[in-house]
């Protein structure tokens, strides 16, 4: 018979396979595939209370796309993580990302920009060492918006602001300018920013 701590050595043991490996990409690029569609993005055989992929970015002109999940929403452990992804041969690959521990939801009045991250594109690998310094940057926010916000504007591309009033955006920029990011306006309603 097991124990309670046997099960949860080998339920910690499986979380932290999921975050690695062949596994890990698979299931993301079905995530990938799903936004695509304009498809729920949860996997229907994923329990919510086990894994949530709150939102997903996908710039289809830059084939870049981001992910934000949250492991064990409602626990005590719970998890954040933000996977990075970009269009290359001809497939979507994971490209980096990052995790910390979740932070609590906030009343927004019109629009938070919060923890960002950014990686090196995979087109750095096309011609070493050179294209290294070269490489565009691929690059990510959270963004937390208002009630009264209907809209958002990340650059030239406009998104629908979802249920949960918080989402992930994308870009790629020239590592020169790896720091900079596109304009962010949030937009009412009726459309007025």
């Amino acid at each position: 018979m097991f124990s309670r701590s046997g099960y949860r050595r080998r339920m910690q043991a499986w979380g932290e396979a999921v975050w690695a490996g062949p596994r890990w990409e698979s299931f993301l690029r079905g995530v990938v595939k799903r936004a695509l569609a304009e498809e729920e993005p949860q996997p229907w055989w994923m329990p919510r209370r086990v894994l949530t992929v709150v939102s997903v970015d996908i710039d289809d002109t830059a084939g870049v796309g981001a992910i934000w999940i949250v492991w064990r929403p409602k626990s005590s452990r719970m998890r954040e993580h933000t996977a990075l992804m970009e269009w290359f041969g001809n497939q979507w690959r994971y490209v980096g990302g990052g995790s910390g521990s979740g932070d609590d939801p906030v009343d927004v009045d019109v629009l938070d920009v919060c923890k960002g991250g950014g990686v090196l594109s995979l087109t750095r690998s096309l011609d070493p060492p050179r294209s290294v310094a070269e490489a565009p940057w691929i690059s990510c926010v959270k963004v937390r918006l208002g009630q009264d916000v209907g809209q958002v504007l990340i650059g030239a591309r406009r998104i629908e602001v979802p249920e949960q009033r918080s989402l992930v955006a994308v870009w790629m920029s020239p590592q020169s300018s790896r720091g900079a990011r596109p304009v962010i306006v949030a937009l009412g309603r009726d459309g007025t920013s």
